[in-house]
């Protein structure tokens, strides 16, 4: 009876240490609430939508200093935002998420498997079309970072993709596109695959139309 008693507290410890924690569910929530605005919300409404959660994000990252998960989080989203406002908008909304993916990354380069190198990465890339602070040579750097931390993740081969694309290096950008098509699923984030999945056949499309 003894013998059953401590596997039985063994057994609640371990569930215990694997329980999600406030921080995991909360990551989870904007996770699922992002995929949900920028792939299966109308156009129209993203603007609307994603500000929303940007504010939701930043109550994240307020609750939890030190952390650089809800900093990354709340970077994505205010990034997101910024692909769906006015040229006199995007500017500074994209400067404010560059700002707080640079704080994620002084935390710690490597969480959430390097989504805050990938994402600064894209913002570097994509950031032109703004006017504002754009820079190739830091994308590619950080790009390349964030493959070295995660080399097969759909994420990090779908960005360093689309940005060879733009930078007209056709054959490896389908190279990357490809790789990213065939990356592990990532369980629990379906609905995000699903809309990866859908850019990342856009660009296998464009990218061999270039070749």
């Amino acid at each position: 009876m003894k013998k059953y008693a401590y596997f039985l507290a063994l057994a609640f410890s371990i569930n215990t240490a694997f329980a999600a924690t406030p921080l995991d569910s909360a990551i989870t929530k904007l996770q699922h609430e992002w995929a949900t605005a920028n792939y299966q919300t109308a156009e129209t409404d993203r603007e609307a939508a994603l500000k929303k959660l940007s504010e939701e994000a930043h109550q994240v990252t307020a609750s939890n200093p030190g952390r650089a998960e809800p900093l990354i989080w709340e970077g994505i989203i205010t990034s997101t935002l910024a692909k769906y406002q006015s040229m006199f908008s995007a500017g500074g909304t994209a400067k404010k998420a560059r700002d707080l993916l640079l704080a994620a990354e002084k935390i710690d380069a490597n969480a959430l498997e390097g989504s805050a190198l990938t994402s600064l990465g894209s913002l570097y890339y994509k950031v032109p079309r703004f006017g504002s602070f754009g820079d190739f040579d830091k994308a590619r750097d950080y790009l390349e970072r964030a493959l070295k931390v995660n080399p097969n993740g759909i994420d990090q081969n779908y960005f360093y993709a689309d940005f060879l694309l733009e930078r007209g290096e056709y054959a490896k950008s389908l190279e990357y596109f490809k790789k990213a098509l065939n990356a592990p699923a990532r369980p629990g984030r379906e609905d995000a695959d699903a809309g990866r999945r859908a850019d990342i056949n856009a660009g296998i499309k464009k990218a061999e139309k270039k070749l």
